[in-house]
């Protein structure tokens, strides 16, 4: 179910979704795809309208949706809604690319690097491990453009 071969994208930012069952974190990367960052954290209930004003708003050429494996990489119950998401979102975006990434210890990488304090903090961590997510897919397309270029 993960990508792993080289995805032809179109020029653009790519954002990142981090999808819990409460939040959903989301990143967008610069329009060189050079940094990831933070964008903004919506309430589940909501992901479906925040999904479409960013791809209005924002056009990214993909949509990067973590895959939470386990530590043993097998599927859990949220690997599975996940997928369902994964699907829904392929079905009412037909014109957007989605890309499930792993994202293993994205969210411990978030908590490290900025510990949340109050509800606010707390919110932004969604978005930083989306960050984290985006930033491992984005390591990912430039370690394939060197290695196609040897």
């Amino acid at each position: 179910m993960l990508t792993n071969r080289l995805v032809k994208l179109p020029t653009g930012k790519i954002a990142a979704l981090d999808l819990g069952d409460q939040w959903v974190g989301i990143a967008l990367s610069d329009i060189t795809r050079t940094l990831a960052k933070p964008f903004t954290t919506v309430p589940f209930a909501e992901y479906m309208p925040a999904i479409t004003k960013l791809i209005a708003e924002q056009q990214p050429a993909a949509i990067i949706i973590g895959y939470p494996k386990t530590m043993r990489g097998t599927e859990s119950d949220q690997t599975k809604k996940v997928v369902l998401l994964h699907t829904e979102l392929e079905n009412t975006f037909p014109e957007t690319q989605f890309i499930l990434w792993d994202e293993r210890l994205s969210s411990k990488r978030a908590q490290t690097a900025s510990p949340a304090r109050t509800k606010e903090e707390k919110l932004k961590s969604h978005a930083i491990a989306a960050a984290f997510i985006l930033d491992s897919y984005l390591g990912y397309l430039k370690m394939q453009k060197f290695l196609s270029e040897e």
